[in-house]
Parts: structure tokens; C-alpha cells; sequence
């Protein structure tokens, strides 16, 4: 044994490379014109070509595939009322980041019982993403390990990058080369300054290294991804939903020569993460959209089947739907406050 190798890894073992999921769970070309569909819908309304407002909404975190299944249905049949004046798209977020410690995610420990059985959760994630697109409902996710993407990105219609993860340069490159609309959320200290900074680097070309499809190291070289915007969710313990700080985001875009393009998250220190002030925090969103402001793209809406969140217990036996992260708000109540949304947009 190495006196100065590995000292502290008790185990590795190689996964099946993003290939070999991909071949053995693969996307079709009418799931991929689907998808294709989808990031341009998303495209536009970001870009207020298309005025509808994009609300991202769906589990803090994806714990169990029928579940997951269940909410998606409920909000299938609900886009089909409110599709003229809004884009569905659900949260499908396998990775969560972690200030100390706790649950990773379902890509992660899938089972709940600290086995992390990656392989199974890459599989896991990516049936999903594949029942989401039949049911010709958008996903979005959360890329935090800048391995993931290769594995499921081709599912996804639009991607965050966290407060936590903004400043980091791995990240900015990493939604470089992504093919979807990306949000970064402001900084958990609440600067906006810092996802303005993020997306100005995402736009520019780059060169990194990362795992290519057969699973060797490889240098991507990127583009740059063009279709970037900011996501405001609040920080150190103050919101920053409000006109006046859409219309400073909107002025610092501006006077970078990038186009002005805000979401809204209604959750995190928006709403103090009570779930609950969710629909007054999309209230207000309608009355600045009425009020003529014309930049707001879109809200995120952390929502389960029941409101609520409980902990993870050691006998696995955990009520389905209720969130095993941050806590969510109802089915039912997020029904009624988009339904409220569809109803006072102009």
C-alpha cells in the first residue's frame, strides 16, 4: 500500500460509462425533437420573445420514482389549462448540495441508507427523466458533480447552478458547454453581483477537463452558452423578490451589455423556507408583471404532493410525497396558486 496514494480512500470501483447507460436506457429521435421543443419554448420566454411566464416547479429533491410520477401527472393535466399564459416545467433534482453534512440525493445514496449506490441512482434518474419526456412534460435539474451531465443532461430542458456553487469556476465552465437555458441563482449571501459575474463567464468560450462518453478523461472545449439568466432567491436571511431588486438586476444586466432576464425563486430565503408564503410571493410577481415590468421570466416553486418535510429514519418507513429536504408546499396549494397566476396575468 502506498504510503502517499489514496491514503484516505477506503474503496473505488469503476462505474458503467455514460455510453453504456445512455445505450442501455436510450433517448429516441422523437424523444429528442421533444426535448429540442422544449429548450427552444424555454429559449424564447427567457429571451420575452414569448411572454409566458416559466415556472419551475416540483420535490426539493427526487426520492421515490412513483411519487415523482404521481406529481408529474397532476401537473401534465394542469399545464393543459394554463399553457397560454405559462410553461410547466417540473424539478427533477437529483443532487443536492450540502452546507455540512446529509442526504446527497437520489443519483447518490438512492436507497436512503447511506449504501450510495451511484450506479443505481444514475439509472434511477435517467427513468425518470425518460417518463417525464413521454409524457411530453419539460425537467429541469440542478448539475452540481460536473460528471452528471453526461449521464442525463440530454433530458433536460433547463439547469441551475446553486448559490453555492456560483463562484465556482468548474460550474461557470461546466454550463459553458451545456445545451440548455441555464439560471444561476445569487450567491447565499444574497449578491447578485456574483451570478451576473457567472453568466458572463458561461457565455465565453472554454477548456476544461471531465469524463467523455466512453468514461476516459478527456478536455471539452466549448462555445459558450449563450442563453443564461439570473435567478433571485434571496439571501442571509432577507428576500430579494421585490420590483426594486428585479430592477437593479435588470440595470446591472443592462449595463453589461447582457440581455435582462430575472427569475423568481419563491422558496429558500425568499420565503424564509416556509412554504406556506409561496403564493404571496407569486402575487407579487403578477402585480410587478401588471405593473409593466417586463424582465421577470419566471418562478420557482419548491412543491410536493403533501406540504411539509420530515426526516429520513433508520427503518425506512417515510410517508410518500412529503420532502426529504427542504419543506414543500401541497399539490393542492400550488394547483390553486398557479391556477391564481394563470388567472391575473395579463
Amino acid at each position: 500500500m502506498s504510503k502517499v496514494s489514496n491514503i484516505n480512500i477506503e474503496k473505488q470501483y469503476p462505474l458503467p460509462t455514460p455510453h453504456e447507460i445512455l445505450g442501455e436506457l436510450p433517448i429516441s429521435p422523437a424523444e429528442e425533437n421533444t426535448i429540442f421543443r422544449f429548450r427552444k419554448e424555454v429559449e424564447e420566454i427567457i429571451f420575452r420573445r414569448d411572454k409566458r411566464l416559466l415556472i419551475i416547479t416540483g420535490p426539493c429533491s427526487i426520492d421515490s420514482l412513483p411519487a415523482a410520477l404521481e406529481y408529474a401527472s397532476a401537473m401534465k393535466k394542469l399545464q393543459e389549462k394554463v399553457s397560454s399564459k405559462i410553461m410547466l416545467v417540473m424539478r427533477a433534482y437529483f443532487e443536492k448540495p450540502r452546507t455540512t453534512l446529509g442526504w446527497k440525493g437520489m443519483i447518490y445514496d438512492p436507497d436512503l441508507n447511506s449504501s450510495f449506490n451511484i450506479e443505481k441512482g444514475l439509472r434511477l434518474a435517467r427513468k425518470l427523466l425518460l417518463e417525464l419526456v413521454r409524457m411530453e412534460l419539460p425537467a429541469a435539474t440542478e448539475f452540481l458533480d460536473p460528471i452528471i451531465p453526461q449521464y442525463i443532461s440530454d433530458l433536460i430542458s433547463w439547469a441551475a447552478i446553486g448559490a453555492r456553487t456560483v463562484e465556482s469556476q468548474t460550474h461557470r465552465q461546466l454550463a459553458s458547454g451545456l445545451s440548455m437555458p441555464v439560471g444561476f441563482k445569487n450567491a447565499t449571501d444574497g449578491s447578485i453581483h456574483i451570478a451576473i459575474d457567472a453568466i458572463r463567464t458561461a457565455r465565453a468560450k472554454h477548456s476544461f477537463l471531465g469524463v467523455i462518453g466512453d468514461g476516459r478523461t478527456g478536455v471539452f472545449s466549448t462555445r459558450g452558452n449563450y442563453c443564461c439568466h439570473v435567478v433571485l432567491r434571496g439571501g442571509q436571511h432577507l428576500p430579494n423578490y421585490g420590483s426594486e431588486n428585479v430592477a437593479y438586476a435588470v440595470e446591472l444586466m443592462r449595463k453589461l451589455n447582457l440581455t435582462p432576464s430575472v427569475m423568481i425563486d419563491c422558496s429558500h430565503a425568499n420565503s424564509m423556507r416556509d412554504p406556506r408564503k409561496q403564493p404571496k410571493i407569486l402575487d407579487d410577481i403578477v402585480d410587478q408583471i401588471r405593473a409593466g415590468q417586463q424582465y421577470i421570466c419566471g418562478a420557482m416553486i419548491e412543491s410536493y404532493i403533501k406540504t411539509g418535510h420530515q426526516d429520513i429514519v433508520s427503518n425506512g418507513k417515510m410517508m410518500p410525497g412529503i420532502s426529504l429536504t427542504d419543506p414543500c408546499l401541497g399539490l393542492k396549494e400550488t394547483e390553486e396558486a398557479i391556477l391564481n397566476v394563470y388567472e391575473n396575468l395579463p
